[in-house]
């Protein structure tokens, strides 16, 4: 059941401004969270055990026991969410102060879809080293760290060097939460469509932290074959100027050894994933597979719009909420923290990322149909079942502490 939220500003004047005939602006007013108590402070004995002297005790304790912290405090039950400004929505670099109304939306889906208590953190440094050692001062007060629009490449090394010296999930969602919702909808279409993911061969487009991490996971999940291009064509071993990412993510995908545009792969191809934004040509996905799913999730625009892949596509997914099928990385997060909390996990496997996939695709279960491969956020099976299947595979991985 997703948890209530609770106006404490509904006092707060929200039409003083011009800006605020928009309701967007309206909304936004004072921000979108606040601050509450779990506790009563009626009277001075409250007083005396909430603060001192009672606190003391408590302190003494966790100095004494460690991990008592996690009993103690809200510390196991609660995710920063951090974020340098440099990657927001579609927006680009628009800086810390900006992204924050992004930040708090993120934590208050945290808290109504998962139950989970989040806090944004925008920080004011864009180097990898400082980040990293940033958060790392940050992170005893906190359970899990989601790092949320960072840009590429930076993002894949801060989040190697956090999960490397933190001892909690660290999540960078913008890479695996869209991974596991692409997942779990593609899962659902090969099966709409009578066929297993290893007959699948797949092209996305796009090779930023979306891109390359959908890749790396639909492999891991048994995707016959995947060709990724970036803006100079199909990511390839005999390009000369690739990323030291890039050239990791050459040697693990195109099997079939293509060259070209994305055009070029598109031809034949079974499955399209966009996340890069422009347009795909109508030729190109006329020249895909019989039966093909086009997953065109780029915002406000798909890649390729609704109307034109329905005339050639078994499936149609986007990323807006005004189509069916929408690849929304709500789905996944919130209920990957709780899971991962709840057993007060050291880290997210890929296993633990798997089974929230296959959990997200089996909420659909019987009602599959073309326009119904992946359910809607506001499910309220949704969470609880991604929540349970991320606990028993870090329980069944050895990462879980309870």
């Amino acid at each position: 059941m997703a948890a209530e939220i609770v106006n404490p500003r509904s006092d707060i004047d929200t039409d003083s401004d011009a800006g605020d005939f928009d309701p967007a602006f309206a909304l936004h007013r004072g921000g979108k969270m606040a601050v509450q108590a779990t506790v009563p402070i009626r009277d001075k004995d409250d007083l005396s055990l909430a603060y001192t002297p009672g606190v003391a005790r408590v302190c003494t304790a966790i100095a004494e026991q460690p991990d008592l912290v996690n009993d103690y405090t809200w510390k196991s039950s609660v995710v920063a969410v951090v974020t340098d400004g440099t990657a927001v929505l579609g927006l680009g670099d628009i800086g810390p102060e900006a992204s924050l109304p992004v930040m708090e939306g993120k934590a208050i889906l945290f808290k109504q879809f998962g139950g989970v208590d989040a806090v944004p953190i925008a920080l004011a440094c864009t180097g990898v080293d400082e980040i990293v050692e940033t958060v790392v001062r940050l992170a005893p007060s906190f359970g899990g760290v989601n790092l949320e629009d960072i840009s590429a490449p930076r993002c894949f090394e801060i989040e190697r060097q956090l999960q490397e010296r933190l001892d909690i999930p660290v999540f960078h969602d913008d890479q695996h939460g869209t991974a596991v919702v692409t997942l779990a909808a593609l899962r659902n279409a090969a099966r709409f469509t009578g066929r297993e993911l290893g007959e699948l061969r797949g092209v996305i487009s796009g090779a930023g932290a979306a891109g390359v991490a959908i890749a790396k996971f639909l492999l891991e999940a048994g995707l016959g074959d995947v060709a990724v291009a970036d803006r100079k064509g199909i990511v390839s071993a005999d390009r000369d100027d690739l990323t030291p990412v890039k050239r990791e993510l050459a040697e693990l995908t195109n099997k079939a050894g293509l060259k070209g545009s994305l055009e070029d792969a598109l031809a034949g191809a079974d499955v399209f994933i966009g996340v890069s934004g422009g347009t795909v040509p109508e030729a190109a996905v006329a020249s895909m597979a019989k039966d093909a799913f086009v997953f065109a999730m780029a915002n406000p625009d798909p890649e390729v719009h609704p109307d034109v892949a329905h005339k050639y596509a078994a499936v149609v997914a986007t990323g807006r909420s005004d189509y069916p099928n929408q690849i929304n990385n709500v789905l996944a997060f919130p209920g990957i923290f709780a899971g991962a909390l709840q057993v007060r996990a050291s880290r997210i496997t890929e296993g633990m990322k798997i089974a929230a996939a296959d959990a997200l695709a089996a909420v659909v279960g019987e009602d599959l149909a073309a326009d119904y491969v992946i359910p809607s956020p506001f499910d309220e099976r949704v969470a609880p079942a991604v929540t349970a299947a991320v606990a028993a595979a870090a329980r069944a991985e050895g990462v879980a502490r309870r």
